[in-house]
């Protein structure tokens, strides 16, 4: 039998305000325009000025880039020089940065540099390559953001250089500075939802994991499908105890598992065990990239809090809830913050 906790798988108020006004006199004096001539005079600025001003004060950063496109084998390099005058990001003034590179609207193929720890001048000296057809590429926004790596929490981006590939004279060879601007502030991603089941035996100190289903996974193919299965691990204090992974489920975004893993844990270390899962998208020729992620646990937090404790207040029984999936780069830095903790 399975029970379902949380989510299963499968008058009007008016609010009125009063403004209190006080007067010290009995007339409200008149402006006139002498008194706006007066106020900007005080700064001897126009509006305009102010917003170049505003303009300058926030300047991000600078970033030297290469670009170069072989017609023959229908290859385009990108390298990441350098960064200068990069704006400071951590309490020390400075940043720990890094580029991340890809070409827009694909953003499943994404480059990273190398972190370079506490710098605002950073020396990269980093290629990467995209294979494009030249007729696809001026559909394509070359995008290169640069970032503030942090190991606990998310990475916050400094600013990032767009370039429309339709703008761009491939003919030749181009290597250039450009000015950071703000980078657009995105909606979280969507990435999907899992459903698992949890179950513990207490006297026989067994933990069943079951994968039943994830629904509305994030599109990963070219062809706007995925072929995703999903990896389980056991992790005591940052480190692997156990591992496991489904069948992997052909073209669909919305996969159907019903596959359960066993895992013996004695009862006194329940309290030291996180349950990471992650949905990978199979790919036969390349890297398996990870669509989403999450952890359950004494030491997780939400629901995967919540589902952890429901299952051990009751032994035996399988409780099953859903799960909104997370960027693996959002779990991979709780689970540092935690494993250092310890």
């Amino acid at each position: 039998m399975l029970m379902v906790m949380g989510s299963p798988c499968g008058a009007n108020l008016s609010l009125i305000v009063f403004h209190s006004v006080f007067y010290f006199d009995t007339f409200t004096p008149q402006k006139h325009q002498d008194d706006d001539d007066e106020e900007e005079g005080e700064t001897g600025m126009t509006e305009e000025e102010k917003e170049e001003e505003e303009k300058e004060e926030e300047k991000l950063g600078k970033l030297q880039y290469s670009i170069d496109y072989d017609f023959e084998n229908t290859k385009l390099t990108i390298g990441i020089l350098q960064a200068a005058d990069l704006m400071s990001m951590d309490s020390g003034g400075t940043s720990d940065p890094y580029v991340r590179v890809h070409l827009f609207p694909d953003k499943k193929k994404k480059f990273d540099t190398k972190v370079h720890k506490k710098t605002l001048n950073p020396v990269f000296n980093e290629t990467f390559v995209f294979k494009v057809p030249y007729e696809e590429l001026g559909g394509k926004t070359l995008v290169m953001s640069v970032y503030d790596y942090d190991r606990f929490s998310k990475h916050d981006v400094i600013g990032e250089v767009k370039l429309p590939m339709n703008t761009i004279d491939l003919g030749r060879p181009i290597e250039e500075w450009r000015d950071l601007e703000s980078a657009d502030q995105e909606e979280p991603e969507k990435l999907g939802d899992i459903c698992i089941s949890l179950r513990y035996v207490p006297t026989a100190g067994k933990l069943t994991v079951c994968i039943l289903e994830a629904k509305n996974l994030k599109k990963m193919d070219a062809c706007g499908l995925s072929d995703p299965y999903v990896k389980i691990q056991l992790l005591q204090g940052g480190k692997r105890l156990k591992k496991k992974k489904t069948n992997v489920k052909k073209n669909t975004l919305n996969p159907y598992y019903n596959e359960s893993f066993s895992f013996e844990i004695p009862l006194e270390q329940m309290q030291k065990i996180l349950v990471v899962i992650t949905v990978f998208d199979y790919d036969k020729i390349g890297k398996n990239d990870a669509i989403g992620k999450i952890f359950v646990g004494s030491k997780a937090t939400g629901l995967g809090l919540k589902h952890w404790s429901d299952m051990l207040a009751n032994p035996r029984r399988p409780i099953a809830q859903w799960h909104p999936l997370q960027p693996e780069e959002d779990i991979d830095g709780q689970l540092a913050a935690l494993a250092a903790k310890k």
